[in-house]
């Protein structure tokens, strides 16, 4: 994988891998766009298409950079950018098949996300200066959905493949910015598939992973999954390392009329190079929303050991396999006033230096407010305008400001 050396725009890159495959798990399953009979399968078809301008205001580019700071900063001399691209959510279409044979449920779910932006090189790795936004260039398919379910309510749920992990999803799917931008896509000559949404400042994105994991049916509402994950090797380590373990996550969620709350656990060794960087990363989020008329609000926290930041493993820990410890949380609040809903939120990613490690310019706090009008033109069109405001600190007293605005559509079928 190929790491960009600008600095501050690092864990961009790396959360603009990992969100261009969130798009399906916004999309209810049980409401298809089309259903058509097969025989005794039913083939299932549905997705999105969202376009936004984006206009980013980043810092001054003679202000020192943060390593791992969301805060945009200039390039080549200019401090704003403007973009029409995709925000949070590229755009997807899932297609699946169902059918019940001796009492199971079987299905498959086949995820594709292509963006709108030009896309010569990796649809997720798309900055730097040889990578411009240019004519005759042209977009590219990001699959990222490749998995099987079978169970029945009595028995639970099976889940087999690639799909979203259990670590940070619940928070990142109640997000109200997941079908919009929120934190923008920075001051770049060429966007990649999308935005930063509220990743890495108040959650760490769960990412999409090999998995095989068991639900148990519904207890009153309440609901436990265990599974295993295929491990990750930290982005920056550089040299690939086998892993003798797969890891492990679990979530247990409970689910009202009026109240859902989830916590989940994560957990994986990772081997270094000759055993050098070997470390070991857990962490765990809690939090739940309310929904009363019109009214809705949220909040969710989440502790990691190695966990790092924005992306999983991301800064996890030092060369020499030193485990630093972060923290951080997401709060929302949104009000419905007949077809148009208005929101703000507010959240903070939180990373700390290993034992005895000295101050540098590693990020230590990245934070942002959103505010933003979502209107229901249609059951099916939203229209989307907000303001994004993000504010980066590093280990040795550097800041970094930056804001966007944004304005768009979002049409799911």
């Amino acid at each position: 994988m190929r790491i960009k050396e600008r600095r501050n725009g690092l864990a961009y890159i790396l959360c603009y891998t990992a969100t261009a495959v969130v798009a399906t798990s916004f999309m209810p399953r049980t409401a298809a766009a089309v259903e058509v009979a097969a025989g005794d399968w039913t083939l299932t078809a549905s997705g999105n298409v969202n376009v936004y301008y984006i206009h980013s205001s980043c810092e001054e580019q003679t202000t020192l950079g943060i390593t791992g700071g969301l805060a945009c900063r200039g390039a080549a001399g200019e401090d704003s950018s403007s973009s029409v691209s995709n925000g949070l959510l590229p755009a997807a279409l899932a297609i699946g098949a169902k059918t019940t044979q001796k009492g199971i449920d079987l299905s498959v779910t086949f995820g594709f996300y292509p963006g709108i932006s030009t896309n010569d090189g990796s649809p997720n790795l798309q900055q730097g200066a040889d990578l411009l936004n240019t004519a005759l260039g042209t977009t590219a398919i990001d699959m990222r959905q490749v998995f099987m379910t079978f169970g029945n309510d009595k028995m639970g749920e099976f889940k087999l493949g690639r799909d979203i992990g259990l670590f940070g999803a619940d928070v990142i799917l109640n997000d109200m910015t997941l079908p919009g931008v929120g934190g923008g896509n920075g001051n770049y000559a060429a966007p990649a598939n999308t935005s930063l949404g509220s990743i890495g400042l108040g959650y760490i994105y769960a990412d999409w992973l090999g998995q095989i994991n068991y639900t148990t049916p519904s207890f009153g509402g309440l609901k436990i999954t265990l599974g295993i994950f295929d491990p990750l090797e930290p982005i920056t380590q550089g040299t690939a390392t086998p892993e003798g373990s797969p890891g492990y996550h679990a979530k247990i969620a409970f689910k009202s009329d009026v109240f859902y709350a989830s916590a989940s656990f994560i957990s994986q060794k990772h081997e270094g190079p000759l055993n050098i960087g070997d470390f070991d990363s857990r962490g765990f989020d809690v939090g739940g929303k309310v929904t009363l008329g019109d009214f809705e609000v949220l909040g969710w926290y989440y502790n990691g050991k190695g966990m790092g930041t924005t992306a999983l493993y991301l800064f996890g820990a030092t060369v020499t396999g030193q485990e630093r410890d972060s923290d951080g949380f997401l709060a929302q609040a949104t009000y419905k006033f007949g077809d148009t809903k208005v929101g703000i939120n507010f959240g903070q990613s939180n990373l700390d230096l290993a034992s005895g490690e000295a101050p540098s310019d590693l990020v230590e706090t990245n934070e942002k407010y959103t505010v933003g009008v979502y209107h229901s033109l249609t059951e099916n069109l939203t229209l989307i305008a907000e303001f994004s405001d993000i504010h980066a600190e590093a280990h040795n007293g550097i800041e970094n400001d930056s804001n966007n605005f944004n304005i768009g559509a979002y049409l799911s079928f």
